[in-house]
């Protein structure tokens, strides 16, 4: 039977993990973000649908108007070629467009805004302007061409084509027995009619692109995510980077572990007494009433460093106390120069009162 070997460090290459919060923010801060221009065509081109609508009146007001004061230079011919009336012509024809398009100017602009805002937030960077000579590159430009996100616009721009010319039809199928009859109506009600039909077809394609502008950007955020992905070996070098390598930052550990053993080694000479337990526990204790309000633990230590300190102590003749209870007690409550509790100065004082009573 013939066996085979994988070598897992192929595999290692490979984009499986979730994008961390750092990556994410390093492509925002390159312009690298989550955005489906379709939303933003889509609801603009609703609103301002709707905008039309709503402005309809004005609009016809304003028109009409136009075409009364028009209708009053063409009463001599002559007289509109002058430079006072084509002047004046001029200037009312841009007023006029200025005051019927800025309405809707507005409300695209704003529209667009604030989907720009919903799904990007405020973003402000140069590094997309810079200069890339990739996108430069004749080939690299040819192979973006026929690239499978290329195919994949092509194919969406296809179906939404499909989908819009199959929602104008339908309606004016169903309404082809009233087009016929749009001969026997009147000037005005003719005109009625066909804005009708334009903003009926209008706002059923821009609900129809609402729909598909969400699907897009739940395509466009999968795609967003999986080309953020990133390799396991990645997310392993990011956490090097931001929070340290672990062996590093265990042996500095260790070696701080190790300078404060030893300064508190040092501190046990000038200890007035050990307290021990008298195998597993030892605390030295020191009190300078010019200094402390209450004696202080200046070293301790369980077991292998227990039997160090009262080792230290017995070369330096420091008393060593055998009071299991206390030495406990020391032990767990209080911190290497801290003092003692209020609740243990009973006890420390009988001790310290025999060690002083010794020592004179």
């Amino acid at each position: 039977m013939q066996h085979f070997q994988i070598d897992l460090q192929l595999f290692a290459g490979e984009k499986t993990e979730k994008a961390t919060p750092k990556r994410k923010r390093e492509a925002r801060e390159k312009g690298q973000v989550l955005q489906s221009k379709e939303i933003n065509s889509a609801f603009v081109l609703f609103f301002a649908f709707l905008t039309l609508n709503f402005l309809g009146k004005y609009w016809t007001k304003s028109i009409f108007s136009f075409y009364i004061k028009v209708t009053g230079y063409s009463s001599n011919i002559d007289s509109i070629f002058t430079y006072k009336n084509m002047n004046l012509l001029l200037n009312d024809t841009v007023f006029v467009l200025l005051r019927l398009a800025s309405p809707i100017l507005l409300v695209s602009l704003v529209v667009g805004l604030i989907c720009s805002y919903l799904q990007v937030g405020f973003l402000f960077t140069t590094k997309p302007l810079n200069i890339k000579l990739d996108r430069i590159n004749p080939f690299n430009g040819f192979k973006r061409l026929f690239s499978l996100n290329s195919i994949v616009e092509l194919v969406k721009a296809l179906i939404k084509t499909s989908i819009l010319i199959y929602v104008t039809i339908s309606y004016l199928i169903k309404e082809y027995s009233n087009i016929l009859n749009v001969f026997d109506m009147s000037i005005i009600s003719t005109v009625q009619y066909l804005w009708k039909i334009v903003f009926n077809l209008a706002l059923r394609s821009s609900l129809v692109l609402i729909a598909l502008a969400v699907l897009d950007y739940l395509y466009k955020k999968w795609e967003y995510e999986k080309e953020l992905k990133m390799s396991k070996h990645e997310v392993k070098e990011e956490f090097k980077q931001t929070e340290g390598d672990p062996l590093v930052k265990s042996k500095i550990k260790e070696k701080q572990r190790q300078m404060a053993m030893s300064r508190m080694m040092q501190d046990v000479p000038k200890a007035d007494v050990v307290i021990t337990n008298p195998t597993h526990f030892a605390v030295a204790l020191v009190y300078d009433d010019n200094i402390d309000t209450a004696p202080k633990v200046i070293a301790k230590g369980k077991d292998l460093i227990a039997q160090n300190i009262k080792k230290i102590a017995k070369t330096n003749d420091i008393p060593l106390v055998e009071n299991k209870p206390l030495a406990q007690n020391l032990f767990y409550t209080v911190e290497i120069g801290e003092v003692i509790p209020p609740k243990l100065y009973e006890a420390v004082a009988e001790v310290l009162a025999y060690v002083y009573s010794i020592k004179n």
